[in-house]
């Protein structure tokens, strides 16, 4: 098998994941295309180490040892990341990325004044800023 094969199928996941990583909202889904593109650099690992070792007769097969680590090490980032989502989704009630960067912020969505609103009316702003202080 030619080397050009995996690394043509490699970079196609790594781009998907990518995409993944830029164009998705919500959390869950952003670990998912991280752990895409993890597994397209494992499998170049693998086939450029396969690769390099046809040339030499000894070989430590650094490449699928580095790949060992790389799994190991994204197992374990997924169970931190999803632990993290959890919580956040326990205290926040959303997983969405934008909502949660707005909260982080400060931007907090204003509360509706219209006629279904529990919130009771009020005076003017300079009112509420004295009832608060």
């Amino acid at each position: 098998m030619h080397l050009a094969y995996p690394a043509v199928l490699s970079a196609l996941l790594f781009c998907t994941g990518l995409y993944g990583v830029l164009a998705r909202r919500n959390a869950i889904l952003i670990l998912m295309s991280v752990e895409l593109m993890l597994n397209a650099v494992n499998l170049n690992l693998v086939a450029f180490d396969v690769w390099l070792s046809k040339a030499a007769v000894e070989t430590l097969h650094s490449g699928q040892a580095l790949t060992l680590f790389t799994i190991a090490i994204a197992a374990a980032e997924i169970g931190i990341g999803l632990a993290i989502v959890l919580a956040v989704h326990r205290n926040r009630g959303t997983a969405d990325i934008d909502r949660l960067r707005d909260t982080a912020e400060g931007h907090e969505s204003p509360a509706p004044d219209g006629p279904d609103s529990d919130a009771p009316a009020t005076g003017t702003a300079a009112e509420k800023a004295e009832a608060t202080a």
